[in-house]
């Protein structure tokens, strides 16, 4: 039995060795991202029993993060290794202000290969909880139709889908994520997603339209992540905002939300109130932010509880 299972692509990232405009910058050092697998090694490095359905390329790239996602306490027996598909790459830039954009090279994305029919619903069946984002259906193919499926065989077991729209605009226009993505939203537990990825979608900026809106959806569970400012989140009738945690630095925005939706996770499936898991994922959320990588800053539980103030930590 798996707590929380992820299906989505993985990619190599390649980040600066210093910041400014990318055109300046001489040199990269190699890094493992994808939102999906992020969430996957964040809510394993907190505790959480976790696994990964994926496709990546036969070669070294490929290989390289299999080994990281097994070396993550993260089961892969879902993830398959393809001739023919690069595995993707990712290329930031990074600016002073830790401000951030990237640069994708995915245009034969190995999960092009992945067919619906494929997917192994015991594995599923087997699940607590589904996450996907929005980028998966976005690399285009038969990917939104594998994601259809797989939310399918969720229902059908009564497994929980978590749901992240990660809009990637470089990826789609707003049209197309608006049209896709408005579809899949009837089929959400749990919305983990942002206010301007909302005025997308359904139009709207303000958490509390937000709300409101998606009632229209019946999800029982609306996560709005507000960066700086916190987050709102309403469940079973009950709105809470939380107060955003400070960060003590912030050097690499990226991973943030994936470590705020682990985070999250983690205590919607410990049976934490609504207050309590929004503290501590935007406690995460602020600590990601303060370490180069996608994932690099994912915390383990005892960290997230040093930074909490519920233990002490002795260096020497």
């Amino acid at each position: 039995m798996k707590d929380v299972i992820t299906l989505g692509e993985a990619m190599i990232v390649f980040n600066p060795e210093a910041t400014g405009p990318m055109k300046f910058v001489n040199g990269f050092k190699k890094h493992i991202g994808g939102a999906e697998l992020n969430v996957a090694v964040g809510c394993s490095r907190l505790g959480l029993q976790t696994g990964y359905i994926s496709s990546l390329g036969n070669d070294e790239f490929g290989k390289t993060i299999l080994t990281f996602a097994r070396g993550e306490g993260v089961d892969v027996q879902e993830v398959n290794l393809v001739d023919g598909y690069p595995t993707s790459l990712n290329f930031k830039e990074i600016m002073e202000d830790g401000s951030v954009r990237v640069f994708f090279y995915r245009d034969k994305s190995p999960t092009l290969t992945m067919k619906s029919e494929r997917l192994n619903e015991a594995y599923i069946k087997n699940a607590r909880v589904l996450h996907l984002t929005g980028i998966f259906p976005a690399i285009g193919g038969d990917n939104l139709e594998v994601m259809m499926e797989a939310i399918r065989l969720a229902k059908k077991h009564d497994v929980k889908i978590a749901f992240d729209p990660n809009i990637r605009l470089k990826m789609w226009t707003k049209e197309e994520a608006r049209k896709v993505l408005l579809d899949i939203l009837p089929h959400v537990d749990i919305l983990l997603t942002g206010e301007d990825e909302m005025d997308i979608i359904i139009g709207e900026h303000d958490p509390e339209a937000i709300i409101e809106k998606t009632r229209e959806f019946d999800i029982p569970t609306v996560i709005i992540k507000r960066g700086e400012q916190g987050s709102v989140g309403y469940d079973q009738g009950k709105t809470v905002q939380a107060d955003p945690v400070q960060a003590s630095k912030v050097v690499d925005t990226v991973g943030a939300g994936d470590g705020f939706d682990a985070g999250f996770l983690y205590g919607y499936l410990n049976n934490w109130d609504l207050e309590r898991s929004l503290h501590f994922a935007n406690t995460i959320g602020s600590m990601v932010v303060g370490v180069a990588g996608d994932n690099e800053g994912l915390p383990y539980y005892e960290d997230v509880q040093e930074r909490l103030g519920e233990v002490e930590r002795i260096d020497r």
